[in-house]
């Protein structure tokens, strides 16, 4: 059939369809070469400037040095052994034919110093040699792996007999019976996460999640609850806290009501923690009686706040020790909600690991909020360093209704402390919950 046969409409959309066709190629030969140099096909398996990881990366050249030469200036701190071979099988990775496997030194030696000076992930993939997102994979990675292992043996759940050993040291330590642990929060500032609206975005002004914890008398997290919204009240924090449904559904284990020491009366007293004004009284949480003026409270219940005060005085420490000792929380955390968690998991885990090594020079006195002989509150060094602009306490107050049969165990707690039994305890009560204006001195 002759061309002149065809009718012109058909041959004006053959053509149209041939110059679709070729531009349709031209288009994908262009978005194959750029996939080569982008996401999709690699130029090289490991980047030139990463080749040198051996000769002049910071882990193969001054930490391989520090740990011949000077052991204790960094290993001994870490007990870098140890923590090395408990995590060693989750760090390992299988080489290929294109790349060899980070060993697992190099992955937690990275992420400790990550953890311990902060920094960026910029920083050690300059310093380490390494890709950065392969620096963002190992920080991950070592921080959920720290949690895995040294939870189970560190951070353990207690039960029973563990919380009345609790109790035990905090009577000794802190002169408060049948109190295992002090409970306290912060918002842990994090960079906003991409389509989250207001869900982390705090009444301080910035996107956050929540650390809830429980300390006992010698500044060890006992339990935490990590991640919820920066946006929830210090009411939505608590009750939606696995440890508040815990507490009210009886599924902790705590030990039987026992007598306060020495009580005459013999009335059996639960065991119980103590919190700040934001929690609510509870028979299982002791907080103090409110009022800003303590000068125009009752002599009793101004006792029994100062004797309280000192009991949550160990939990504000191991919240101050954790933001002065790891530096990473001089800034917002730059990754994802979730990575937050488990940083901030990982570091909790590793603050109960170090202050069970005496040697380890983790808890430096001068870190700590003390007591002086006159009364007078020596501040830790924590309240005065730049943690505190990342390292915020829920300081909001909301109102919340405490029921008659617990406020009347209150007042009997505060009754105990302030008798001549509970003031053998702390001899020293009146003298520095007054401050020279003593209205009842001991017999």
């Amino acid at each position: 059939m002759d061309a002149d046969q065809f009718p012109p409409l058909v041959l004006l959309t053959a053509v149209g369809l041939l110059i679709l066709m070729y531009n349709h190629l031209e288009l994908l030969e262009e978005v194959e070469n750029h996939m080569g140099r982008g996401r999709g096909r690699r130029r090289w398996w490991v980047s030139p400037v990463n080749r040198g990881r051996e000769r002049q990366g910071f882990y193969h050249n001054l930490i391989t040095e520090t740990q011949l030469a000077d052991y204790e200036d960094f290993f001994l701190m870490f007990q870098f052994e140890f923590l090395h071979n408990l995590l060693q099988v989750d760090l390992e990775r299988q080489s290929t034919n294109m790349r060899e496997a980070l060993p697992p030194r190099l992955r937690l030696v990275l992420t400790l110093m990550y953890l311990v000076e902060g920094g960026t992930t910029q920083s050690l993939h300059d310093e380490f040699r390494v890709g950065k997102s392969s620096t963002h994979l190992i920080i991950g990675e070592t921080c959920k792996a720290i949690w895995l292992r040294l939870q189970p043996i560190f951070l353990p759940v207690p039960f029973g007999e563990d919380l009345k050993r609790m109790a035990e040291e905090f009577l000794e330590r802190w002169q408060l019976p049948n109190c295992f642990g002090a409970v306290d929060r912060r918002h842990m500032r994090i960079k906003a996460p991409p389509l989250s609206g207001s869900q982390y975005f705090n009444y301080k002004g910035f996107f956050s999640i929540v650390l809830l914890a429980v300390v006992d008398a010698q500044y060890r997290f006992t339990f935490v609850v990590v991640g919820q919204y920066g946006s929830m009240s210090d009411g939505g924090v608590w009750s939606n806290s696995e440890l508040s449904q815990a507490l009210e559904n009886g599924e902790l284990e705590v030990p039987p009501d026992r007598p306060l020491p020495g009580d005459p009366n013999n009335v059996p007293f639960p065991y119980f923690i103590v919190g700040d004004e934001a929690f609510p009284l509870k028979k299982y949480r002791m907080r103090p009686y409110p009022g800003r003026m303590q000068g125009n409270l009752p002599d009793v219940q101004r006792i029994f706040n100062y004797r309280l005060s000192r009991a949550r005085r160990v939990s504000e420490n191991a919240f101050g020790i954790l933001a002065i000792r790891w530096q990473v929380l001089n800034s917002s955390l730059v990754c994802s909600a979730e990575k937050a968690e488990d940083i901030i998991k990982a570091l909790v885990c590793l603050h109960n690991f170090l202050l069970t090594n005496e040697h380890a020079g983790y808890m430096n006195p001068n870190h700590l909020e003390v007591e002086s002989a006159d009364g007078q509150i020596q501040q830790g060094a924590w309240r005065t360093r730049a943690t505190q602009e990342y390292f915020n306490r829920l300081g909001r107050v909301g109102a919340n209704r405490a029921f008659s049969i617990v406020t009347g165990m209150r007042n009997h707690l505060a009754e105990y402390l302030e008798s001549d039994i509970g003031a053998e305890q702390a001899p020293w009560q009146f003298e520095r919950t007054f401050r020279g204006a003593q209205v009842r001195l001991p017999q």
